[in-house]
């Protein structure tokens, strides 16, 4: 078995999830071929080339494809699909917006988020919220696999593979780029960052966000993420939504602030290394799946924990 593992990347750098994804490409047994399309990305390439499992790193450079449009990646993909026996991409935003198009064109059933690689043919999957774990057998000829990376150990960057240039397809020039708003910031990346710091509705609004969990977050090296009670009240935007409908995350430490613990948020941070919840109600959802909780008020905790961090330094 042969397989394509479709980069993540932002023309400069290299995502992280794509060392995560090869980990679970190289399970299925074969070569792992890593393809990289966009624009001026010699650097992401030869990084994906020291990708530890991965057999050889195609490199489809046109202005086409600088913004990840899903209907110029779906006719690159497809244009040499015909040598794999498997397709794999990230379960990102961009993932998630070629790939179902890649298995439409492929008379295939997509097979989403997979977690674990039981056999080339068989996968697990969480469904209803990450409640239930399902293993689905696909019979199809090509697999066309989504991975959430968040279960998967990168690969190490101690390989050499070499690197070749696929030709490209004419533009399909159905759809343009318009614009995009990205938001910058100097903690670390949500989906990324080894310390998570979230905060729900019990923060009560914008401005205790900023003056109780940000500060805190600060200290630790952490990045901020909220609820979806949180995010639809206003109080941070969508991006930092932590949850089923939001970001998947599974860092080495999860804090979770006011945040009740519904099955939703629980979906997006239960395989989270260590979690610690802080509430006042102590019979809130949160507690059963927390290590380590502390009942008690929000707004007299988190400024104790924020002195306590200067104290040690951070």
């Amino acid at each position: 078995m042969t397989s394509l593992l479709i980069a993540d990347h932002d023309n400069k750098t290299l995502g992280a999830g794509t060392a995560k994804a090869l980990t679970a490409a190289k399970a299925l047994g074969g070569d792992v071929h890593i393809l990289v399309a966009g624009a001026g990305i010699g650097a992401v390439a030869e990084a994906a080339a020291k990708l530890e499992g991965a057999a050889k790193v195609l490199v489809a450079d046109a202005p086409q494809l600088a913004n990840q449009l899903a209907e110029e990646v779906t006719a690159l993909v497809m244009s040499i699909a015909g040598q794999y026996q498997a397709i794999l991409a990230p379960a990102t935003a961009s993932g998630k917006n070629f790939m179902p198009r890649i298995a439409a064109l492929s008379d295939v059933m997509q097979i989403s988020e997979i977690t674990k690689v039981v056999a080339p043919d068989t996968f697990e999957r969480p469904i209803y919220a990450g409640n239930a774990i399902q293993t689905v057998q696909s019979s199809d000829k090509t697999k066309v696999i989504t991975v959430r990376t968040t279960a998967f150990p990168a690969a190490a960057a101690s390989g050499s593979a070499p690197i070749e240039t696929v030709a490209v397809p004419a533009p399909a020039g159905l759809s343009t780029f318009e614009k995009a708003e990205i938001q910058k910031s100097d903690r670390p990346e949500l989906t990324a960052a080894k310390i998570v710091v979230s905060g729900g509705r019990g923060l009560q609004s914008a401005e205790n966000f900023k003056t109780y969990i940000e500060p805190v977050a600060d200290k630790l090296g952490a990045a901020v993420g909220a609820s979806r009670a949180a995010v639809d009240a206003g109080y941070m935007p969508n991006d930092y939504q932590v949850g089923q409908t939001g970001k998947v995350v599974a860092p080495e430490i999860y804090f979770a602030v006011g945040i009740s613990g519904a099955i939703q948020h629980l979906a997006g941070m239960k395989d989270s290394k260590v979690i610690v919840a802080i509430n006042k109600d102590a019979e809130a959802p949160i507690f059963q799946v927390a290590d380590y909780g502390l009942v008690g008020d929000l707004f007299q905790i988190l400024p104790e924990l924020k002195t306590e961090l200067e104290k040690a330094g951070k």
